[in-house]
């Protein structure tokens, strides 16, 4: 990651002076190396998201489950709102609803709250993580709700990032809990790209297709795109 050299104030105004990364987009990269590249630095990019969430969050953090449950809540209520519907939407309505209870004593984190291929750069063959200003706390695993644009680019990619973060060993629990996040996503994705132009509500609207292709309309919590590496 780029390292903090300076901190100070001017005028009105503060900045951080941070060192330079010498490399190119990883989403610029990536697609394009052998298979065998991908799936390596995703499994790299896994073990790095592990150290960042062995960062303890503040002791007194609001419960989890409560505090996401209201997320999916205004999430829901984005939807149902906004002019514009995807085909599918009811079923990963029907998902969230049916999963809530997966949410209860989830631990919490340092989250690094934007992990994924866009904001990641490759420097002399090595993956490094840039863009740490949306940084939040809450359950590590949710951290995981951006691979989507990880797997819509680079499938090795993205299935390097979870086994390189389990070491292989990927639990059930992790993928039920995964597809509750990403439909949460996905129902406010829209509303959130209207305002930005027909372009970008497009792009949403083709993801919302593929994440329905990838769990078979949420039928089932292991996405398609998944390879277990072994």
């Amino acid at each position: 990651m780029c390292n903090p050299v300076d901190f100070g104030k001017c005028d009105e105004c503060v900045y951080t002076l941070q060192t330079w990364i010498d490399g190119k987009d990883a989403n610029e990269v990536v697609p394009y190396l052998a298979d065998s590249e991908q799936y390596a630095l995703g499994l790299e990019a896994g073990r790095i998201l592990k150290k960042i969430h062995s960062i303890p969050a503040p002791a007194d953090q609001p419960d989890w489950e409560i505090r996401f449950n209201k997320k999916m809540d205004r999430k829901i209520q984005m939807y149902n709102d906004c002019p514009i519907k995807f085909d599918g939407a009811e079923h990963i309505i029907e998902y969230i609803e049916a999963n809530r209870h997966l949410l209860k004593n989830r631990p919490q984190s340092y989250q690094h709250g934007d992990y994924h291929i866009g904001n990641m750069m490759i420097e002399n063959g090595k993956i490094v993580i840039i863009d740490f200003d949306r940084y939040d706390f809450g359950d590590p695993w949710e951290e995981f709700n951006r691979i989507v644009w990880c797997a819509q680019s680079a499938p090795l990619f993205a299935s390097g990032i979870v086994n390189g973060y389990f070491a292989m060993q990927v639990p059930m629990d992790f993928w039920k809990l995964l597809a509750l996040y990403i439909s949460s996503n996905m129902l406010s994705s829209i509303p959130w790209a209207i305002p930005f132009g027909d372009g970008e509500v497009q792009t949403m609207l083709n993801q919302a297709k593929d994440v329905l292709e990838w769990y078979d309309n949420m039928q089932n919590p292991v996405p398609t795109w998944y390879v277990n590496g072994e």
